[in-house]
C-alpha cells in the first residue's frame, strides 16, 4: 500500500491543480484544515526540518559529524525512506502539491548562501596557493572522475535521451568534488587547521571547488541541450560573458558605492537592497542562459570587494540563511531520496564498490603526489581522506542531475548514500590513521624563578580584544628587556571559531598593506598587531611574533598551552574576564573568557599570570625613560608568591620602577586553619595540593633573604613586614595601604593553607585569582589599581621539572631543532591551531 501511494505521489503520475485562494486558511473554527493551505503547510514543513536537523546535530555532535550530515539525514528520515513510508504522514505533511513551494524556498536559501560564500571568499587566496596545492587538487580529481565514468557503465540506463558523456560528467563531478566549507569545519575540530597538512588540504579543496563549478556549468549546459551542440556552445559563451560583465562592470560600480560611503558609517538601506536584488537578477540571468541560478549568485558574491560592505552583508544574512533556509535545501535532497529504490543486492554491491573505489582513488591520487613531495605516508593518506569530504557542491550536482533527468531515483539515492557515508567516515578514520600525538618537548625554564638572569625570557601574551593592549605593553616594557636578557613576546589573539569557514582561510594569509579589513575580527587583529609592532620598533631588546588562534572557547586553552610548550615559554599572561567600567567597578565581558582562564591555569606547561586591567600609565611610544611605575608585591609565602617576587625582581632592575615588597607574617595569635584549637585535625573544605609547611617556609625564608641581599644597595626597592593574625587583619592591612601604587603583584596561593587568608575564600567571587587576588580585583576594594595574579608552574618531578635537560643551554642545538620542526611539522605541532597573520 505504501509503495502504491508513493507511486501515486510522483510528478509523472499526477496532475496538481493550484487554486489562488488556497494560500492562507480562514481558521480551524471555520472548519478549515490548515494543512490544506500552502502557507501553514510550509511553516509546518520548515519547523519539522529545523527541529529534526537540530536534534540530529545534537545527537551526532559527540561523534564530530559535520552539520551537513545531520541535515541530509533529517531529510531522509522525513522522506519516503523512513517516515514517508507511512502514506498518511506523507500525504498530510509532504504532499505532492507542496513540492513547488518548499523547493522554491530551498533554492532561494541556496541562492543567498552561495552569494555569501562568494562574498567571504578571497580571490587573491587562489592566486597565492602554491603549485603543490594545485597538483594535489588535480590529482585528487582525476582518479575519482575516471571511477565515476566506469560507474556510469555499471548502472545501465533505459533512458537514451541523455548522452553518455553528460551522464559521465555529472557522476564524475559528484565523486571527485571536495566540499571546502565542510572540510574547514572538520579540520578545525581535529585541530589540524593550521598545520601544513591542514593548509594544504584547504587550499586544494578551494581549487577543487572552483574546478567543480566550471564542470558543473558545463554539465548543465550539455544536459539542457541534449542534441544541439551549438546551443551548448552559446550557453558556455554566455556564461563567460556574464562573468566578465560582473568583474568589469558590476565590481567597479560596487566599489564606487563603498567609496562614497564615509568610513565608519553604515551603508544605506537602498544600497543593501540594491545588492540583494542583484543576487536575484544574477540568478535569473544565469538560469535564463542555461546554467544554474546559484552560479550567478556565487559569481555576484565573488565580485563584491573585501571590506566593510562584505562584513555588513554577512552580518545581515548569515544566521537567517544558514540556520533556516539552507537546511531546507539539504532536507529536500533527503526527501527526494528513497533508499527502497536500491532494491537489488547487486546494486548495493555496486554502491559499496563505488564508495571504496572513489575513496581509494582520491587517497591514491593524493598519496602519489604526497610521496613525490616527500611527505610522510601517514600525512599523505590523511590528506587523501580529507579530500573525500563531500557537502554543498556535491548535493547541488546531484539535485541538478535529478532535475535534468540525468540521474534516476535509484542513481540519485545511491549517490546521496555515498555522500553521507563518505563524509561521515572522514573524521573517525582520520583520527585513527593520523593521530598527532603530543611529542613532549622537555625544557627546564618553565618559570621565571628558574630562568637564568642573563638568558632570553619568553612570554606568551593572550589577548581577546584590543582594550587590554596598552596595559599589557606597559607591563612588558616594565619587565626590563635588556641586552643580556631580552624578551621574546608571542602575541596570541584569541578568536572564537564560528560556523563560517572562509574567514579562517582569509586570516591565514597576510593582507596587502593599506587594504581594509574584511571583518571585525581581522580589524581587531590588525589593531593588536600594529600596536605590538610599533612597540617593538620603539623598544630595545624586544622581539614580537604575532599569532592568532581560532577555536571554540571550550578547547581554546589547548591551543594556548600547546603554543606555550612548542615555543618553550616561561610565562603566560592572560587578561582577566572582567573589565573596568567608567565608575571604577568591574563588569564581566564574556563568561567564556573565565572558562578559558581556568582551563589555562589547570593545564599550563609554565607559569601563568592573570592581569586585572585597570590601566597602567605610560606613553604610546615607549622608551626606557618614559616608564615610571610604583609596584608592590604582597608576599604571603608559597611557590606562587615566590614566582611573583621573581617577576617583580626582574622589573625592579628597570630604572623607572619603584618596588615595594610587603611581607605578611603570622602573629602570635594566628591559628593554623588545618587544626582546631584543641589540636584535633579537620579536613579542609576545599581540595588542596598537600605541601610540606616547614619546607615551604624555609624556601620562602631563603628566597626573601636572597632577594634582600641582592637588592640591599638599591634605594628604589623597599621591604616592609606586616604582622597579622587572621583574614580580617589582612584585609584591614590591605585597605590601609597608600594609594600610590600602579600595580599589585600577588601569588595565587594555590594549595597554600595560611591563617593570614583564613575565611577570605568563603565569599570570593573568582577563586581562580586566589584569596588576595580576588579581594584586590573586586569592586569593593577602594584602590582601582591593576593586579597581576601569578601561578608558578609546579611540575610533576621532585624539583618541579620534567624530562631531560633543556637544549637551550646550547643555542646552536636549539636553533637547529626549531628549524627542523619548522621544516617538517612534528606531531606536536600538528595539534596547534595558531597561525602567523
Amino acid at each position: 500500500m505504501a509503495d502504491a501511494q508513493a507511486a501515486n505521489n510522483k510528478t509523472e503520475n499526477a496532475i496538481v491543480c493550484y487554486a489562488p485562494t488556497m494560500i492562507t486558511t480562514n481558521g480551524i473554527w471555520q472548519g478549515d484544515n490548515p494543512l490544506d493551505y500552502s502557507l501553514p503547510l510550509f511553516i509546518l514543513q520548515l519547523t519539522l526540518v529545523v527541529v529534526t536537523t537540530r536534534f540530529l546535530v545534537f545527537i551526532l555532535k559527540p561523534f564530530r559529524q559535520p552539520r551537513v550530515i545531520s541535515e541530509i539525514m533529517g531529510g531522509v528520515i522525513l522522506g519516503p525512506s523512513v517516515l514517508g513510508r507511512n502514506s498518511t504522514f506523507a500525504e498530510a505533511v509532504f504532499p505532492l502539491r507542496s513540492v513547488m513551494v518548499i523547493e522554491t524556498m530551498a533554492n532561494v536559501g541556496l541562492l543567498y548562501f552561495l552569494f555569501l560564500v562568494g562574498v567571504e571568499m578571497d580571490i587573491t587566496v587562489i592566486k597565492k596557493t602554491g603549485k603543490k596545492a594545485i597538483v594535489v587538487a588535480t590529482s585528487g580529481m582525476i582518479l575519482p572522475f575516471i571511477i565515476g565514468a566506469a560507474f556510469s557503465f555499471l548502472l545501465e540506463r533505459d533512458d537514451k535521451s541523455m548522452s553518455r558523456g553528460t551522464y559521465i560528467l555529472f557522476l564524475g563531478v559528484a565523486l571527485s568534488v571536495t566540499a571546502f566549507p565542510v572540510l574547514a569545519r572538520i579540520l578545525a575540530e581535529l585541530k589540524l587547521i593550521n598545520t601544513e597538512l591542514g593548509k594544504l588540504a584547504l587550499s586544494s579543496a578551494l581549487i577543487n571547488d572552483m574546478c567543480a563549478w566550471v564542470l558543473l556549468a558545463l554539465a548543465i549546459a550539455l544536459a539542457e541541450n541534449k542534441t544541439a551542440s551549438l546551443a551548448s556552445l552559446w550557453v558556455i559563451l554566455s556564461s563567460v560573458a556574464f562573468v566578465a560583465f560582473c568583474f568589469f562592470a558590476v565590481r567597479p560600480a560596487i566599489s564606487r558605492i563603498i567609496r562614497i560611503t564615509p568610513e565608519g558609517e553604515t551603508f544605506s538601506e537602498f544600497n543593501i537592497c540594491l545588492i540583494l536584488a542583484g543576487v536575484m537578477i544574477s540568478g535569473f540571468i544565469t538560469d535564463a542562459i542555461g546554467t544554474h541560478s546559484v552560479f550567478g549568485a556565487f559569481v555576484f558574491g565573488l565580485v563584491i570587494p573585501n571590506g566593510p560592505l562584505g562584513a555588513t552583508l554577512v552580518e545581515k544574512l548569515e544566521d537567517f540563511i544558514s540556520g533556516l533556509l539552507l537546511p531546507l535545501f539539504f532536507a529536500i535532497s533527503g526527501l527526494k531520496t528513497n533508499v527502497a529504490t536500491i532494491s537489488k543486492a547487486s546494486t548495493w554491491g555496486i554502491l559499496l564498490l563505488v564508495i571504496v573505489l572513489a575513496c581509494v582513488g582520491k587517497v591514491a591520487g593524493t598519496l602519489l603526489i604526497a610521496l613525490f613531495y616527500q611527505m610522510p605516508i601517514r600525512e599523505g593518506v590523511a590528506l587523501g581522506l580529507l579530500m573525500n569530504t563531500k557537502g554543498l557542491v556535491e548535493m547541488i550536482v546531484l539535485n541538478v542531475g535529478k532535475d535534468q533527468k540525468v540521474l534516476d531515483d535509484e542513481s540519485f539515492a545511491i549517490m546521496v548514500v555515498v555522500t553521507v557515508l563518505m563524509t561521515a567516515a572522514i573524521t573517525p578514520i582520520v583520527t585513527t590513521v593520523y593521530r598527532p600525538a603530543r611529542r613532549f618537548i622537555p625544557y627546564k625554564r618553565r618559570t621565571i624563578e628558574r630562568s637564568k638572569p642573563d638568558a632570553e625570557l619568553r612570554v606568551l601574551v593572550c589577548i581577546h580584544t584590543p582594550r587590554n593592549v596598552p596595559t599589557i605593553i606597559n607591563l612588558l616594557e616594565a619587565s626590563n628587556p635588556t641586552r643580556k636578557s631580552p624578551i621574546c613576546i608571542y602575541v596570541l589573539h584569541l578568536v572564537e571559531l564560528t560556523g563560517r569557514s572562509s574567514a579562517m582561510l582569509i586570516v591565514h594569509n597576510t593582507r596587502r598593506s593599506g587594504r581594509p579589513a574584511l571583518n571585525r575580527t581581522q580589524a581587531q587583529s590588525d589593531h593588536i598587531i600594529n600596536a605590538f609592532e610599533n612597540y617593538e620598533q620603539h623598544a630595545g631588546y624586544v622581539t614580537v611574533q604575532p599569532l592568532t588562534a581560532m577555536s571554540p572557547y571550550s578547547t581554546m586553552h589547548e591551543d594556548i598551552c600547546n603554543l606555550a610548550e612548542d615555543k618553550r615559554v616561561a610565562f603566560i599572561i592572560i587578561p582577566f574576564h572582567k573589565q573596568q567600567t567608567v565608575d571604577g567597578g568591574m563588569e564581566a565581558t564574556n563568561p567564556a573568557f573565565r572558562m578559558v582562564n581556568q582551563n589555562v591555569l589547570a593545564n599550563a606547561p609554565c607559569s601563568v599570570g592573570i592581569l586585572v586591567d585597570r590601566g597602567l600609565s605610560g606613553g604610546n611610544r615607549l622608551t626606557a625613560n618614559q616608564v615610571s611605575h610604583q609596584v608592590v608585591v604582597l608576599f604571603f609565602g608559597g611557590p606562587d608568591d615566590r614566582e611573583a617576587l621573581a617577576y617583580a625582581g626582574r622589573m625592579s632592575e628597570h630604572q623607572g620602577i619603584t618596588l615595594t615588597v610587603m611581607r605578611f607574617m603570622p602573629g602570635e595569635q594566628a591559628v593554623d586553619p588545618v587544626r582546631q584549637p584543641n589540636g584535633d585535625s579537620i579536613k579542609p573544605r576545599l581540595l588542596t595540593v598537600e605541601t610540606d609547611s616547614q619546607r615551604e617556609r624555609q624556601l620562602d625564608e631563603d628566597y626573601i633573604n636572597y632577594f634582600r641581599m641582592k637588592t640591599v644597595n638599591d634605594d628604589s626597592i623597599g621591604y616592609v613586614e606586616r604582622v597579622v593574625n587572621n583574614g580580617e587583619e589582612t584585609v584591614a592591612a590591605l585597605r590601609s595601604m597608600d594609594n600610590i601604587h600602579d600595580l599589585y603583584i600577588v601569588g595565587r596561593g594555590q594549595g597554600m593553607i595560611s591563617p593570614l587568608t583564613a575565611g577570605l575564600t568563603d565569599w570570593s567571587e573568582c577563586p581562580e585569582l586566589g584569596a588576595i587576588g580576588d579581594l584586590l580585583a573586586s569592586s569593593d576594594f577602594a584602590a582601582t589599581v591593576s593586579v597581576l595574579v601569578v601561578q608558578q608552574y609546579v611540575g610533576v618531578g621532585p624539583l618541579g621539572e620534567l624530562g631531560t635537560p633543556d637544549s637551550s643551554g646550547q643555542p646552536s642545538d636549539e636553533l637547529s631543532s626549531i628549524q627542523q620542526m619548522n621544516r617538517y611539522p612534528s606531531p606536536q605541532r600538528g595539534q596547534n591551531m595558531y597561525y602567523s597573520p
